[in-house]
């Protein structure tokens, strides 16, 4: 991943049960930890996994992390701002935020493939408390958080919104 430097210091926030996203790219980072409700916890060569709510403060230092992904996870957080303000202080001046979210196009898209077709998983989806365009992801990410370098394009046909930014 292009967006993640080798030799650097990695937090994945919504790391999943397993930590997949984390064990792959572990060759080449320094130190990786991934936080999420229903993580298993372990501790491999350089990866460490924490389970934690979301809803509360992070665990870890300010400024203690290069790169802080969030891949499929904002839009299933009730508060979004205490998060993102969470991840910003953990973050390393001039650190990175890599951050996929569902498009506000995908929501129909979703619900039909879960409601009718029942070929999503329900309970996923139902879970989704927003849906995002590059406007609102803008505002959330610099106006009210303090990032900058806003960097943004959709990605499966617009389904998904890819960002990153920079602290």
């Amino acid at each position: 991943m292009p967006h993640i430097p080798s030799g650097a210091r990695v937090l994945d926030v919504g790391c999943g049960r397993s930590a997949a996203f984390l064990r792959t790219i572990a060759p080449r980072i320094d130190y990786g930890v991934g936080v999420d409700f229903k993580v298993k916890e372990m501790q491999l060569e350089n990866i460490q996994t924490v389970q934690l709510k979301l809803a509360h403060k992070l665990p870890f230092a300010d400024a203690g992390f290069d790169v802080v992904t969030m891949l499929a996870v904002l839009e299933h957080i009730e508060h979004e701002k205490p998060i993102l303000q969470e991840i910003y202080r953990v973050l390393k001046p001039d650190g990175k935020l890599v951050l996929t979210v569902p498009s506000v196009w995908a929501q129909p898209v979703l619900e039909f493939l879960s409601y009718r077709l029942k070929i999503v998983d329900e309970a996923e989806i139902r879970d989704h408390k927003r849906y995002y365009n590059r406007t609102k992801l803008q505002q959330v990410l610099v106006k009210e958080t303090g990032f900058r370098n806003f960097k943004h394009h959709y990605f499966q046909l617009g389904m998904n919104n890819f960002c990153t930014v920079v602290k």
